[in-house]
């Protein structure tokens, strides 16, 4: 067996032992700070998918815990924006649905919805810093200056960030690309 054979079984193995050493207390742990098992289930479960999902993540790994504690913690920040982002879009739509004599047509809101949901899988496809970037600027409306020193970067970094998030949102949301 070659060594890029041998890679993804130690990451397997890797996650395997992971997974059963400490699941149960990352649920637990979830289930205190979040107060509801089925959203804590889901954090978990996106928890070991974003592990999965990085490769070379699990190499020299000294504080397994703390590093599921910050992953679940990122992931719940990410959940809390999303849903700020959909509560912000429909509060807006119920604006003007009291403004306006005509109310958007319910496909136009599916549609709107799924647009939401693709910008969202977008921003999971992207890194954790672009992403951050992305929703400082776009949901927050922070500046470019103010978003860089909070991530300890320039503003040109910022920049890049906010062009590579509008990138990859372009070419996984079918509505956006048209």
């Amino acid at each position: 067996m070659s060594a890029a054979e041998s890679i993804p079984q130690q990451h397997a193995h890797a996650v395997h032992i992971l997974y059963s050493d400490h699941h149960g207390w990352l649920s637990g742990w979830l289930r205190k700070r979040l107060g509801c098992a089925h959203n804590a289930a889901d954090v978990a479960q996106d928890t070991f998918m974003r592990i999965i999902a990085s490769r070379d993540a699990l190499l020299g790994v000294d504080q397994p815990r703390a590093w599921l504690a910050t992953t679940a913690k990122r992931l719940i920040i990410d959940r809390a924006r999303r849903q700020a982002l959909e509560q912000a879009y429909l509060a807006e739509m119920a604006l003007l649905a009291d403004s306006l004599p005509c109310h958007p047509a319910p496909d136009e809101t599916l549609m709107a919805l799924e647009a939401l949901d693709q910008i969202g899988a977008a921003l999971q496809a992207i890194s954790a810093r672009a992403r951050e970037a992305f929703l400082l600027h776009y949901l927050d409306q922070q500046t470019h200056a103010a978003i860089a020193a909070q991530l300890g970067v320039s503003t040109r970094m910022v920049q890049k960030y906010l062009v590579q998030a509008l990138l990859e949102c372009r070419s996984q949301c079918a509505a956006l690309a048209q």
